[in-house]
């Protein structure tokens, strides 16, 4: 029987994680001759492999072993071996529901051709209660978003996480992937991997659909709800998003970079201000991310790193 959708999850030293996650994939309502599960092992050291063996007797569960140390790298490593006509990426700290596969393909079918990409609800699973200095702006972060409860043909100013999303193989190959140059490496927690897809779709003139039925339960762990943590993750994305200013991956002139710099420092400028007065907790730490992501991005933008 052919396959029609591949499910990709890239994984790094998370293993009690993946098995859940393997677990609610392996537990789909879709004929397991309809579909794949590719794990990409980034260079993981724990237990990731034996997680693996726990799965042996899954027919449609597959491995690969990828040395080069990055997200983006790991998932493009994944698509590129995947037989389906379409691709799906999950994280391997989330887990789907039943229906998940089955209500893709769904969709896929429903707008045909017309459809670029799909992404649907993602739940947040808090292992340590959430702190009060954390604002619902910041959720995003944590890949949390809404978009309502129809299905909706997103703008071009609503995102989603590629901790659930999918897309048709055709359309990843044509755009080449994931950049890799953006994405998490190692510990630097670099993103905009899923945003240059999505730019690139846009540029096709394809539609990109939310459906809030299409949900995966994405777990937040305790290491994550620090404030160190953010404002690391801040940073990063600064700097990711300077990177993602260059769609064709020439360097920026010196008179561009001074040009997005002014624009960045008016942004931020007002903010600094809400920031000072702020008597809420959370909401001054909001403005703090936002100088943060600045920081990030003003710093990327006359950087020599490769």
């Amino acid at each position: 029987m052919t396959i029609i959708i591949s499910v990709i999850i890239a994984t790094r030293n998370r293993a009690s994680y993946l098995r859940k996650a393997l677990d609610s994939l392996v537990h789909q309502t879709l004929n397991p001759e309809k579909y794949e599960i590719i794990v990409v092992d980034n260079d993981s050291q724990d237990d990731t492999k034996q997680v693996i063996v726990e799965f042996d007797s899954c027919i449609n569960l597959h491995y690969i072993f990828e040395p080069i140390v990055g997200l983006s790298r790991a998932r493009n490593s994944g698509w590129k071996n995947a037989l389906g006509k379409y691709i799906a990426f999950i994280d391997d700290d989330a887990t789907a529901d039943p229906d998940w596969l089955e209500r893709y393909i769904q969709i896929f079918n429903e707008f045909g051709e017309s459809v670029g990409l799909i992404g649907g609800r993602v739940e947040l699973i808090w292992e340590a209660p959430r702190p009060d200095w954390l604002p619902p702006e910041l959720l995003g972060f944590l890949s949390f978003y809404r978009y309502g409860e129809k299905t909706v043909i997103l703008n071009k100013e609503q995102w989603l996480s590629a901790c659930n999303i999918a897309l048709p193989r055709k359309v990843i190959h044509d755009i080449g992937g994931f950049r890799e140059d953006l994405g998490r490496k190692g510990n630097k927690l670099r993103a905009g991997g899923e945003e240059f897809l999505r730019y690139q779709i846009d540029k096709r003139g394809l539609h990109t659909i939310y459906h809030p039925d299409i949900s995966v339960q994405h777990h937040v762990s305790s290491f994550r709800l620090t404030r160190k943590w953010f404002i690391k993750a801040a940073y990063w994305q600064g700097k990711s998003h300077a990177i993602f200013l260059n769609p064709s991956e020439k360097p920026l002139t010196f008179i561009e970079r001074i040009r997005l710099s002014l624009e960045k420092i008016l942004w931020i400028t007002p903010r600094i201000g809400a920031m000072i007065i702020a008597t809420n907790t959370a909401s001054r730490f909001r403005r703090w991310i936002q100088v943060i992501y600045t920081i990030g991005f003003l710093s990327e933008l006359f950087s020599n790193e490769e």
